[in-house]
């Protein structure tokens, strides 16, 4: 039986899991708290780790039963099939997530614009700018050496400015 990944609605993301538990179903939405700094005060809030994901672990036949609840968009796709992800990928996740020597956990997506630094190959420790992402490769500028190039997206890390 696979997890499968459900796309929510923004901000959804404990309330669908906890609807979905409630049916019955077997569901894993990864949280971690993070620290919120408003103007006044610092409060700790729990969040999801996946922003608009939740996993449910259920019969293939079953799927439709996650749509009787308010907040669940769609499943998730990959190549035009239900997007799946393994009992072992699950588990990896859950024992990264409760590992307490793990200060702070974020997911985040690259954008054009961002400042990173490459950290792997030729290219190693050299700073460049996003001008364009998509699924496994972006296109980089590297201002000290006058190039451009193609990168895969597992190969760069974001610089924090």
């Amino acid at each position: 039986m696979p997890w499968y990944v459900i796309y929510t609605k923004p901000r959804t993301e404990i309330k669908v899991a906890e609807a979905l538990r409630i049916l019955g179903i077997v569901v894993y939405c990864p949280l971690v708290t993070e620290t919120r700094q408003w103007s006044d005060r610092k409060k700790k809030v729990t969040v999801p780790l996946f922003k608009s994901y939740v996993f449910v672990h259920l019969e293939p036949k079953e799927r439709k039963r996650v749509f009787e609840v308010p907040g669940v968009l769609n499943y998730l796709f990959w190549l035009g099939e239900h997007a799946t992800v393994s009992d072992e990928e699950i588990k990896v996740i859950k024992d990264w997530n409760e590992n307490n020597e793990v200060d702070q956990i974020s997911v985040e997506e690259f954008s054009p614009g961002d400042k990173i630094v490459i950290s792997h190959g030729v290219f190693k420790k050299q700073h460049a700018l996003i001008r364009h992402v998509n699924k496994k490769r972006m296109r980089l500028l590297l201002p000290g050496l006058g190039y451009a190039i193609s990168i895969k997206t597992r190969e760069v890390i974001k610089e924090r400015r």
